[in-house]
């Protein structure tokens, strides 16, 4: 880690050291960036990407084949290759298990759900298998007897996005990445409608390209335009309570969804039991109705469950747009880059954005996905 100096340049600024800044920062280094320095007001990945629960499942979670289904199945195909890579670079394994994913019917209603994501996935040429509660349950016997019927959908995956973190860390540990921790950035400055550089809590910090990872924190980072200060894209944190139970031998194999919450095993014997959406403001802490509620649906799923000591809780704010969409890419201020609203999906959207974002500013063939989630489709404050 460095120590800022005031009147400082950088090539270009990555504000933001979650998965999504990381992600970036490695990306632009192996395409050939040489100066790139990305601040971080804590400490790295220690906001949302700490607290997610690592879910690659865009399957489990889609109602329709829309743009977002899209950017979600390319960027979780693009983790074995990325887990591969991380390990020969780092020598972590950020533990991708490929096993799928179990989304399991308890009422009526639930079936009905399940068998029209089947359909419409089936009719799109999509990997998913409908089976019936006794093979749901051979597959897994710690789920509730009540099971009616299942999903399997064999490439929903997950990954350790804690692990995933450290190795992202590592990666960055090399020439070209220059990481600042523990410095607020006051505001983004620029000139004749370009950016110009970075006025932080260290002092100013001169670049003419700035990528916007705040998560969470997008909004409280204004944007100086003809003297006037003034905030541009709206996001605003939203609260997502998670706990975890320590398991010896392990509960389950698979990710276990229902419509009302979900269970990851992790290799270690740990189930992670989500999630809340709360809008709290940045108050980020485990409350009694958080817990009621996870584990409400978390019994539901594997009654067991209700023997074992509650390891851990913890919260993170995850940061969600108006559309709870992701903003992507370049905007009317030459040389600024969103990559933020990333919301529920910040894990698995991180290799996506990287390679959207760094070919955006590389000026190289843009996926038309980009314009989909491009800061533009908002009423810009300031716009003109």
């Amino acid at each position: 880690m460095e120590i800022l100096q005031a009147h400082e340049n950088a090539e270009i600024v990555i504000i933001g050291g979650g998965v999504i800044g990381l992600m970036i920062a490695r990306a632009l280094v192996q395409r050939g960036m040489s100066d790139v320095m990305l601040l971080e007001r804590g400490r790295l990945g220690a906001e949302a990407s700490f607290a997610a629960g690592g879910i690659l499942a865009p399957q489990a979670e889609a109602d329709c084949a829309d743009d977002f289904f899209a950017l979600a199945c390319q960027s979780r195909d693009l983790y074995p290759a990325l887990s591969r890579e991380l390990f020969a670079e780092t020598g972590i394994d950020i533990e991708l298990e490929t096993t799928g994913t179990l989304y399991l019917a308890f009422t009526e209603h639930d079936e009905a759900e399940i068998e029209r994501r089947s359909q419409w996935q089936t009719s799109a040429g999509l990997s998913v298998v409908r089976i019936d509660a006794a093979e749901a349950r051979r597959l897994e016997p710690g789920i509730a007897a009540s099971v009616r019927a299942a999903l399997h959908f064999p490439d929903d995956i997950q990954v350790d996005n804690r692990r995933l973190l450290t190795a992202l860390i590592a990666a960055n540990e090399k020439p070209g990445v220059r990481i600042v921790t523990g410095t607020n950035v006051e505001s983004i400055c620029t000139e004749r409608n370009r950016i110009t550089g970075v006025e932080t809590s260290r002092g100013l910090l001169r670049t003419s390209r700035v990528v916007l990872a705040a998560g969470a924190w997008t909004s409280l980072i204004p944007t100086t335009v003809a003297e006037q200060t003034l905030p541009r894209v709206q996001v605003e944190p939203v609260r997502g309570q998670m706990l975890c139970f320590q398991t010896s031998p392990r509960l389950a194999r698979h990710i276990l969804y229902s419509p009302r919450g979900y269970l990851v095993p992790r290799l270690d014997g740990r189930v992670l039991a989500g999630s809340t959406t709360e809008h709290a403001g940045f108050v980020k802490q485990v409350t009694a109705g958080g817990v009621q509620a996870i584990l409400s649906s978390a019994l539901e799923i594997a009654p067991a469950l209700a023997a074992l000591e509650i390891a851990a809780s913890w919260a993170g704010l995850r940061p969600r747009a108006a559309d709870d969409l992701p903003v992507l890419g370049p905007c009317e201020i030459e040389g600024l880059y969103y990559a933020t609203g990333h919301y529920r999906n910040g894990i698995l959207l991180a290799p996506i954005t990287a390679r959207l974002i760094t070919d955006a500013i590389l000026g190289t063939v843009v996926s038309p996905l980009l314009s989909r989630f491009a800061p533009d489709r908002f009423d810009l404050v300031g716009a003109h």
